[in-house]
């Protein structure tokens, strides 16, 4: 049964958690090329909350939310590429954070019987971000030194396994306690080294013990790529433990942007530094159906990567998920769980 009306999260003005504000408003309607699609589960990620707390201009009122999985209950007359009322799908759009999402057909992929609806959530953003990083951005080979920033995060855990397992590199993590150590060898990376989120006062370089191992693991050469999604507090340390010809790839700035630096930093190395987007790599319908799939062939197999699920929010916690993302008191993929899946 489709409802006339509609559940959502929506922000009316930008503040701490407490500004998230459940209500109610009429169902949305598919323009002729969408579908709408009655969700099971919606991701829950940082750029929510930088929505959320003005950090990402937005202007308000705003339902958050840029992924989900679900049902298509409704078709737009000129869809195409098979979709059809009743198709499973995952998708990339916005306002998600709702029981109905209008959504455009370019960024969504039907989930085979064999893949939940939180599998294909949690594939969505960070599954599809990982996989671009590991093959796109800087396309990783087997024996390959690597470094990955936040291991024990959404997009860490899974890139970990994918470089390890699937591609044969040596993994070195960064993480900011001993339980995400803990996580984070159990995804596939091989050396993890633990950085407080609160150095010592008096450390002048609290990357030193990663600058150490990497020195010791690569008789000194470095690391073939870096992957970073820290920014601020972790790019000097990318600059020192980087490789000749190697490349520094950066996706996110949790710890705040990068300060601006002479180009000729990179000259002694011949570095290559990249600040790339997952939405630059699938503009297209086709660009993202090809990652899609690729994303559904590492949920098969012996070797398959597994999707660190590490909680689901009833609709009522929406306050608590974004205290616990934004606290970083979360490991892998978070989950908002707005509609029963059977």
């Amino acid at each position: 049964m489709v409802n006339a009306t509609s559940r959502v999260i929506r922000v009316e003005t930008h503040g701490p958690a407490s500004v998230l504000t459940s209500t109610t408003v009429p169902r949305p309607t598919p323009n002729p090329t969408q579908v709408l699609v009655k969700v099971v589960f919606a991701g829950i990620n940082f750029i929510d909350v930088a929505e959320r707390n003005g950090a990402f201009p937005t202007p308000v009122p705003f339902v958050p939310g840029r992924e989900g999985a679900g049902e298509i209950v409704e078709v737009g007359s000129e869809v195409q590429h098979g979709f059809k009322v009743g198709d499973r799908v995952a998708f990339l759009g916005l306002a998600t954070y709702a029981d109905y999402v209008a959504v455009d057909t370019d960024k969504l992929a039907k989930l085979p019987d064999s893949v939940s609806y939180e599998e294909g959530t949690a594939l969505t953003i960070q599954g599809l971000t990982a996989l671009s990083l590991a093959t796109r951005s800087y396309p990783i080979q087997k024996d390959d030194f690597i470094v990955i920033h936040a291991a024990a995060g959404g997009v860490g855990l899974i890139l970990s396994q994918i470089a390890s397992r699937r591609l044969g590199a040596t993994v070195i993590g960064t993480v900011s306690t001993p339980e995400k150590a803990a996580l984070a060898t159990a995804n596939g990376t091989h050396h993890v080294v633990v950085i407080p989120s609160s150095p010592a006062p008096g450390t002048k370089n609290a990357y030193e013990p990663l600058e150490t191992l990497v020195a010791s693991l690569t008789n000194g050469k470095g690391v073939h790529a870096v992957f970073d999604a820290v920014g601020n507090a972790t790019f000097e340390a990318d600059l020192a433990i980087a490789r000749r010809h190697s490349t520094i790839v950066l996706y996110g700035f949790a710890s705040g942007p990068i300060p601006d630096f002479n180009l000729r930093r990179l000259t002694p190395k011949n570095l290559s530094v990249t600040h790339v987007s997952l939405y630059n790599y699938i503009n297209t319908f086709e660009e993202f159906d090809e990652l899609f799939k690729e994303g559904l062939e590492l949920l098969k197999g012996d070797d398959k990567v597994k999707l660190e699920v590490s909680k689901i929010y009833e609709f009522e916690e929406i306050h608590q998920a974004h205290l616990d993302l934004e606290g970083r008191k979360s490991t892998g993929k978070l989950l908002l769980k707005v509609a029963d899946s059977n």
